[in-house]
């Protein structure tokens, strides 16, 4: 990790995740799919990356100083990872998060003695918008700064630096194909950004939900979500300053249905308790590994990003009646949870 400041043993747990093969996606796509096991940070996600990045950057700009206040609006694996990292640095931590998230995100950020301040969900052009009453309130606090993670760079720069070092490093360079979700467009853009400095070849697809924009910019330029997701932390609307200059080669739609099924394959075959982002991952890099074996690549690696854990989510993804409630399939498991 290229951080020029000190970073102390626990900061230095952020990173360096394992990387596994999926064994139910690899026979489903038809050559070897790779997940990038980001439940293993310390803050159970892959934005611990952001957060330790953002915060360096702010230090190092001297915008951060000792005893400060870090405020971010987020859909709370950011706001956990930057509590983490506020804690260990001395700093304090405000996140505002809509009403939503998960509960578990909830009492996880109140645990790690962040104040947390919820809004309704709204869209991003309405002023009371959670990225919008963040900054407000980061502009109002004295000692504070706005981690901005949509439009701030050094999220971005988290993945050109660390993950895709560590995925080339973990691949010995034979990587052919990465894809994952966009929430700030961080991890996509960065990796992206990272693996095609190493080989232009290597095909960046973007895995989109259903509701988010970005999928139709990349396909027909134009920014149009249609139909809507329950995945949280992923989605977005427009043109962040961290997807300026993506370089993706191709995208897919995913729907809630379909990343839902690896949610529970994953679970019940690999052992691997995920959130739904992950899930919609995995369905594209299945995707994407089809499209290069059809090509004629001969057993194409494909990587992607298991985002977060699915404890993160027993309220809801992991719940018969939440599930039930939004349509979507219930796992054998829970629906006959009970029976004799």
């Amino acid at each position: 990790m290229n951080i020029t400041q000190p970073i102390g043993e626990t900061l230095a747990l952020i990173g360096n995740t394992p990387l596994v093969r999926l064994t139910g996606p690899s026979e489903a796509a038809g050559c070897d799919i790779w997940g990038k096991c980001e439940f293993a940070n310390p803050g159970s996600s892959v934005k611990d990356r952001a957060a330790l990045y953002m915060i360096r950057d702010a230090e190092a700009r001297g915008e951060l100083k000792p005893g400060g206040t870090v405020i971010e609006g987020t859909a709370g694996n950011t706001g956990i990872g930057i509590a983490l990292v506020a804690n260990a640095l001395g700093y304090k931590t405000i996140i505002v998060m809509p009403d939503n998230q998960s509960k578990e995100k909830m009492d996880t950020l109140r645990a790690l003695g962040a104040k947390l301040v919820l809004v309704p969900p709204t869209k991003y052009a309405d002023p009371c918008h959670f990225q919008h009453v963040s900054r407000r309130m980061a502009e109002e606090t004295e000692g504070a700064i706005w981690a901005g993670q949509f439009d701030n760079t050094a999220n971005r720069k988290a993945h050109i630096e660390g993950t895709t070092e560590e995925l080339w490093e973990q691949t010995g360079g034979k990587i052919d194909g990465f894809t994952c979700a966009a929430g700030t467009g961080g991890t996509i853009a960065g990796v992206g950004m990272g693996l095609k400095e190493k080989n232009a070849n290597i095909r960046i697809a973007l895995t989109d939900p259903h509701g988010a924009a970005l999928y139709n910019y990349y396909a027909h330029g134009e920014l149009k979500g249609e139909g809507s997701s329950v995945a949280e932390g992923i989605g977005q609307g427009r043109i962040t300053a961290n997807l300026e200059g993506a370089p993706i080669d191709t995208q897919f739609r995913i729907s809630d249905e379909e990343g839902m099924i690896w949610v529970e394959r994953l679970l019940r075959e690999e052992g691997l308790c995920l959130g739904l982002s992950s899930g919609i991952n995995v369905a594209g890099a299945i995707e994407l590994g089809k499209q290069l074996v059809s090509e004629g690549r001969d057993n194409p690696q494909v990587a992607t990003i298991l985002c977060d854990t699915g404890f993160r989510y027993l309220s809801t993804l992991y719940n018969a009646e939440w599930l039930g409630a939004k349509g979507l399939p219930v796992f054998d498991w829970l629906a006959h949870e009970g029976d004799a």
